[in-house]
């Protein structure tokens, strides 16, 4: 019988990521063989959900999702978690006998990043820039860690004003807003977080000027390639306690590789192996 675990990651702009390598060195701590894919729509000529819907055939055993189809995957899956539900992305797709199961480890991902550089400090208000699946994920969080406050911005207000409605309905005594300008927004907010591409490799910018960051606490950028971004330039010149997007992918890929295979991991020699 084969120790070879098939798994990939589906999204745009994922050259750089660092998930096979995780996965390949979890594996090697278990002793099981890992290939890792990177799935690319545009490079492979195909749909998403052409790839998506191939997978288990090919004898995958799961897949990763990244931007922009964490939203777009929901339709297809077995969600048991009814919090997992009611975000409406899943970042983690494992294929059962029975049809493909989704999970969502950016939400336990982003807790224990946050937990690990903040320890038990409240969150404050918070300004999130970028209501799509990861920044779905990272308000539900946000819930879980006691922000008395959530304001939203995104270029599409329909889809913010719908992560507002099922936040509320959630959680009804966090006060959460819609707002168009994030610099305004900003102001008076303790976190400021990035869940847009913005700063990704090969996209670069950042959600807010440095003006705009003045007087927050922390800051956290889900971008993790790079590492350094605009963002997190500007909240290190600031004197903000940074939360490296990285941090997110270290905790999200250890719940995956868990959900994959079964298999715990032993965090510091692996985090010390991908170089965190």
């Amino acid at each position: 019988m084969s120790t070879t675990l098939l798994l990939g990651l589906i999204g745009d702009h994922i050259a750089a990521s660092s998930s096979p390598k995780l996965h390949r060195f979890a594996g090697a701590q278990a002793g099981i063989e890992v290939r890792y894919d990177l799935l690319v729509p545009q490079e492979m000529g195909r749909s998403w959900d052409e790839i998506f819907a191939s997978l288990p055939a090919l004898g995958y055993r799961g897949t990763n999702i990244t931007y922009p189809y964490k939203e777009l995957v929901v339709p297809q899956l077995t969600i048991e978690d009814p919090l997992v539900q009611a975000m409406g992305a899943c970042n983690t797709v494992r294929f059962d006998s029975d049809g493909p199961r989704g999970f969502n480890t950016d939400y336990t991902g982003f807790i224990r990043a946050y937990r690990t550089i903040r320890g038990e400090a409240a969150p404050g208000p918070v300004l999130m820039v970028g209501t799509g699946g990861v920044g779905r994920a990272v308000a539900f969080g946000l819930l879980a860690l006691g922000a008395p406050e959530i304001r939203l911005v995104d270029r599409d207000r329909a889809k913010a004003e719908a992560l507002a409605r099922v936040l509320r309905s959630t959680r009804p005594d966090t006060e959460i807003r819609v707002e168009d300008d994030a610099a305004s927004a900003a102001s008076g907010a303790e976190g400021l977080i990035n869940c847009t591409p913005l700063g990704m490799s090969g996209r670069g910018g950042t959600p807010l000027a440095r003006a705009a960051m003045e007087g927050a606490q922390w800051a956290f950028d889900a971008v993790y390639t790079p590492r350094e971004t605009e963002f997190m330039q500007s909240a290190e010149a600031l004197g903000l306690v940074r939360i490296s997007g990285w941090e997110l992918f270290f905790y999200q890929g250890v719940d995956a590789w868990r959900i994959f295979s079964g298999k715990d991991v032993d965090e510091p020699p692996l985090r010390t192996a991908l170089g965190g």
